[in-house]
Formats: C-alpha cells, sequence, structure tokens
C-alpha cells in the first residue's frame, strides 16, 4: 500500500483506522490487540484517536491493548486529538462544552495521551476543531514546547478552513501537515469553501472523516442519499464489483489531493474492502457521475 508522506518523520498508510466507536465494538484487549495486528498485514499501520472519544475512555483500551505487546508501538503511527472539553460525568466542575487552546490545556491533554495510549511520543496531534476564542502564539508555544521535548513529532488540525489554517501556520512556520475535514460522495462541503484547492497548493494530504457519510451512502434514507446510491450502483455493475463502498472509496482516493479516508469500522471483513478499491482505476467521467449525482444537478 502506497504511503502518504506528510514530513520526514509522518509516513501515514493510504487508510486509516479510525477508534471513535471503539467501545461499542465490545472487544477484549487481545481481540483489539488481533485486529491492530490484522490491520497492518493490510497495510494500514495509521491509527486514529482523541482524547475525549468514548467519553474520554477510546484511548486507555489502545493503550492497554499496545502494552500485550509493546514491539507492536515501533510498527505503528498514533494520532490523536485535542482542544474538545466535554461535559462529562467525569469532570463534575464542567458546566458546558467548550474549546480550549490555552497552552496548559494543549499540553495537558498531550501529556495525558502519552499515559492513556502507554506510549512515549505522539506521531501526530490534530486541533480537533477551529474555535472562536483562539491565540495562536499559545498554540505555536505548546507545539514547540511538545516537539522539542519528543512529546509530539507531528501537528495538524481537523475541521478547519483555509483562512484558519494560514493564520495558524504563520505562528507555527509552516509546519501543519494535515486537515482532517469530513469528506465523501455525500459531502461536497470542501470543494466549495476552498479546502481542496488549499490542499493541493499547500501539498497537504486531507485525512477524510467520515467517507461513507455514516452510511448514508450505501444504506440511503434521503433523496439525495438514494441518488449517489443509484449511481454507486450503476458504476459497481459496470465495473463487476460486488461492494458499493469499494467505489465510494475509489471516488476519495481517485483526486488529486491525495485524500486519505479514516475507516471506522471495528469489523476487519469492511477494512478488506476498503482496501480492495485501491486495485480500482476509476475513470474521471465515472467519478463526475458520481459528483453531479451528489449535487442534484448538471454541471454548468
Amino acid at each position: 500500500m502506497d504511503n502518504n508522506d506528510l514530513s520526514n518523520s509522518l509516513k501515514l498508510s493510504r487508510f486509516v483506522h479510525g477508534f471513535w466507536r471503539l467501545l461499542e465494538w465490545k472487544l477484549s484487549n487481545l481481540q483489539l490487540l488481533k485486529l491492530i495486528e490484522q490491520d497492518i498485514e493490510l497495510g494500514i499501520y495509521s491509527f486514529d484517536h482523541a482524547d475525549i472519544y468514548g467519553n474520554y475512555e477510546c484511548e486507555k483500551q489502545f493503550g492497554a491493548a499496545i502494552r500485550t505487546k509493546p514491539s507492536l508501538r515501533s510498527q505503528i503511527q498514533i494520532i490523536t486529538k485535542c482542544g474538545i472539553k466535554l461535559k462529562s460525568d467525569k469532570i463534575d466542575s464542567r458546566k458546558i462544552k467548550f474549546y480550549d487552546y490555552s497552552y496548559e490545556h494543549i499540553v495537558a491533554s498531550a501529556e495525558q495521551s502519552l499515559i492513556n495510549l502507554k506510549t512515549d511520543y505522539i506521531d501526530l496531534l490534530l486541533l480537533h476543531r477551529p474555535s472562536p476564542f483562539f491565540d495562536p502564539e499559545e498554540v505555536a508555544n505548546a507545539f514547540s514546547y511538545l516537539n522539542k521535548s519528543g512529546k509530539v513529532l507531528n501537528f495538524g488540525v481537523s475541521n478547519f478552513l483555509p483562512s484558519q489554517c494560514d493564520m495558524l501556520n504563520s505562528f507555527v512556520g509552516n509546519s501543519l501537515f494535515t486537515n482532517q475535514v469530513e469528506i465523501s460522495p455525500y459531502n461536497l462541503e470542501h470543494f466549495d469553501n476552498g479546502n481542496m484547492d488549499y490542499f493541493i497548493k499547500n501539498k497537504i494530504r486531507p485525512m477524510a472523516w467520515s467517507p461513507l457519510a455514516g452510511g448514508e451512502i450505501i444504506n440511503p434514507t434521503t433523496e439525495k442519499g438514494f441518488r449517489i446510491y443509484n449511481i454507486l450502483k450503476d458504476i459497481a455493475k459496470e465495473l463487476d464489483i460486488e461492494d458499493l463502498e469499494q467505489i465510494a472509496y475509489s471516488w476519495l482516493l481517485k483526486h488529486p489531493a491525495n485524500i486519505v479516508p479514516i475507516l471506522g469500522s471495528g469489523n476487519i471483513e469492511h477494512i478488506k474492502i476498503a482496501v480492495k478499491s485501491l486495485k480500482i482505476n476509476m475513470s474521471i467521467e465515472d467519478w463526475f457521475r458520481i459528483y453531479v449525482a451528489s449535487k442534484g444537478e448538471s454541471l454548468p
């Protein structure tokens, strides 16, 4: 599987396995370890987390699984996020959900993730969402400390717009290596807000969360979902491909921005289906058939 070189120290696999729903999978540590090993066998060795996933518990389970086989740490890339403070039963004093990108919180969150994940370093730390209260100097200072101390090797953002990336990059020396955003045949937001052009211009390979639109394009419930489902079905039939997911993933992989889909399933068979999409050479016409179906209107 081809790698996505975001920096000298970060080489993500062509797909990233996301662990937002890890607790829902009901896996023992040994079962989770087996899933991680199966991922590696398929060429997937980049794993996506966030401090808040599973009400602050998902990182801990992943770390416990990795701890049973420490040699795996050198074979994988760990991504995690910070910045969102949940209103949680674990934190009685917190009255609302809010964002915190203070120096103190970024450093404390990263250090807690190191403890949770049972690791000495994080390969990639992302700011989870843009905030209306944001001091880039504090963020830059936190990034500098974490990097110089060897606790975080690389930094990026999630759900940021081009102007927000430019603003932060001006303080961190253009060191942002990726932006994790929602991209799917159903969600074309980043084709319209300038992000896709920004990714290509700055040679940033975006990570795509919810690449199947939460299942809406495979099990549609809306008019738009049915439009996309029907064209995926037509193309799959023409290409003699059984699984519609492969067509959806191929649509993402085809784009010149080199999109990195995040797979959110705990079922290894679904992961295998996704990896098979790498063998599909989608035509530009088929790419636009899906795009037009999503838009619901012909190109101008």
